[in-house]
């Protein structure tokens, strides 16, 4: 741990906004930009609400010979990469493009352009499927295109982990500069609001079938009836301390520790036990006591067994003081971006902690479970360190703890 990865730049195309500040103000004043289904017609479909990237135009942002060969989620990866690397400050080194590397998650990859082209093959035949079906869709394909349009030649991957690979990826990162990698760009985008998609994922029976959008979306309620699905995410900038701190970079939080388990799909109620060994794990590689933890970014399903052993989670590692640590879930009201949804988590954390300020989670008035759920406004918390909690639909678990430098 002589290296310690450290974040110094952060990049967010999310339903609530574009850009670290402008999603910050919106999540700290705990504003809910859920909606009905806008990116096709939602009628003949059970699924109504989902948070979506509306104030998004990527032929402003990027350029054409990226966008006809990519799928939306990638364009939301490049746009937050050019906002992560402007915010840190980082001039790429051209003398040097083996210094710098690409890690990405992704859980659901190019729906939009994979449906197109699935269309085209069905209507029309295989001579009118476009030669970038073969990439746009896959997994990879954001941390390829960043790659490559940024000339990035470090260690370069991608992580499929379920909805818990934003935190993964960022971990993985982490170990990458530890072995020598000066710099990551880092996190998770999706784009999973597509026919295509919502109905391949809807078997999973843990939608929220409302149609009320402030209804919709009720974690750690006795009202809860599922989660709402989103768009976006956040990339990173993750780079070696020692050497932000010589560019005089500035340092918005430090990557001190995660860990991982997997507790296959024998049901939420098993979750208990994998996410409490993720989190201790997370706490011993930080080198951070229970009662040190400030506020706890919640994985949040909004399914009941699954938000009962969240919480039996917490209370198995924090113990008593389970139920007197701030407990925050801003993505109550963008809705749950899959991998997106931990890297726009751990956006949130970091500026909580630059900030001292924990973000409420929209649309809860009622909390119904033994835990301090910051709910109405936002509460001015002196934080330190701060845990993130993702799990995946397939038994993934992952914790990752953040700690403001000194």
């Amino acid at each position: 741990m002589s290296r310690r990865a450290v974040i110094t730049g952060i990049g967010v195309v999310a339903p609530n906004g574009i850009g670290a500040d402008v999603f910050w103000k919106a999540t700290r004043e705990g504003i809910s930009v859920l909606d009905r289904i806008s990116r096709y017609d939602c009628g003949p479909y059970p699924l109504k609400v989902a948070g979506e990237v509306r104030a998004f135009d990527p032929a402003t942002l990027i350029e054409r010979r990226y966008l006809v060969q990519t799928d939306a989620f990638t364009h939301f990866a490049l746009a937050a990469a050019d906002l992560a690397l402007a915010d840190a400050a980082l001039d790429l080194p051209a003398d040097s493009p083996f210094s710098v590397g690409v890690a990405t998650a992704s859980f659901s990859g190019g729906n939009e352009f994979g449906q197109r082209e699935i269309e085209q093959l069905w209507r029309q035949g295989p001579k009118y499927v476009g030669p970038y079906q073969s990439i746009a869709w896959f997994y990879a394909a954001s941390t390829g295109q960043i790659s490559i349009r940024k000339g990035l030649k470090g260690p370069c991957s991608v992580l499929v982990t379920d909805e818990a690979g934003g935190l993964d990826a960022i971990a993985h990162a982490g170990r990458a500069i530890r072995r020598g990698t000066a710099a990551l760009v880092v996190g998770a985008t999706e784009a999973p609001v597509t026919p295509y998609a919502m109905t391949c994922q809807y078997g999973h029976g843990l939608f929220s079938d409302a149609d009320d959008p402030a209804a919709a979306y009720l974690p750690f309620t006795t009202a809860a009836r599922g989660f709402v699905p989103a768009e976006g995410g956040a990339l990173f900038v993750l780079e070696e301390e020692e050497r932000a701190l010589r560019r005089g970079a500035r340092v918005r939080a430090v990557v001190a520790g995660h860990a991982a388990t997997f507790t296959a799909t024998g049901g939420f109620a098993a979750s208990r036990e994998g996410l409490a060994a993720a989190i201790r794990g997370a706490l011993d590689e930080a080198g951070c006591a229970p009662e040190e933890v400030d506020v706890v970014f919640a994985d949040a399903l909004a399914v009941p067994d699954a938000d009962r052993a969240e919480v039996l989670a917490l209370h198995d590692v924090l113990g008593s003081r389970a139920a007197e640590v701030p407990v925050t879930a801003p993505k109550a009201g963008v809705g749950r971006a899959y991998a997106g949804a931990g890297a726009l988590d751990v956006a949130a954390a970091a500026l909580c902690l630059e900030h001292s300020l924990v973000p409420p989670t929209p649309n809860v008035s009622e909390p119904g479970y033994d835990i301090d759920l910051v709910t109405g406004r936002a509460r001015v918390v002196e934080a330190r360190t701060a845990l993130v909690l993702a799990r995946g639909l397939a038994g993934f678990n992952s914790a990752l703890v953040l700690r403001r430098r000194p």
